[in-house]
């Protein structure tokens, strides 16, 4: 199968079920050495005038090293068959195993960073803007979910290239 890329103003879907219930991935890296992560926190819109991508990967993350160290990284949206795929993803360390091996899913490399063949959609974005989260600027009543103060760096992607299977 392959991908056609389409312009970001032609997408129709949902981002709360897209993002909040069929989760993503997000990969960065390249044929040299890539890493992938499950998210389902992540928010779409416009930010300087450009379409963009923000997702959030906590400050463990194996990922977040792949993130940091290169200019692009990608999210992608896959079908229900795949479920089982983005579970391990999100379970298992990159530094432990090879998460496409151990799922079956096919890399696919796509100017100069990482997907997946299986994917429906793939963003390809270019990080404009990374920043730690500051636990003191946050609501009291969402501290919960930093017990022990791993907390998230916001990641912002131009989204440069949308890509849809065909």
């Amino acid at each position: 199968m392959s991908f056609k890329e389409i312009s970001a103003s032609e997408l129709s879907f949902n981002p709360f079920d897209k993002i909040g219930k069929q989760w993503m991935l997000i990969t960065a890296g390249d044929e040299k050495g890539y890493n992938t992560m499950t998210a389902s926190w992540g928010f779409m819109g416009v930010m300087w005038g450009k379409n963009v991508m923000e997702t959030v990967i906590r400050l463990s993350r194996h990922t977040l090293e792949f993130v940091e160290k290169n200019e692009l990284f990608t999210v992608s949206f896959y079908p229900e068959s795949e479920r089982n795929a983005l579970k391990f993803c999100g379970a298992h360390s990159g530094r432990d195993c090879d998460k496409a091996k151990e799922t079956g899913l096919t890399p696919l490399f796509i100017d100069g960073t990482a997907a997946f063949e299986q994917a429906e959609m793939i963003f390809v974005c270019k990080k404009i803007y990374t920043q730690d989260m500051d636990i003191s600027a946050l609501a009291e009543e969402h501290r919960h979910w930093y017990p022990d103060g791993d907390i998230h760096k916001v990641v912002m992607g131009e989204i440069v290239k949308v890509l849809v299977k065909e």
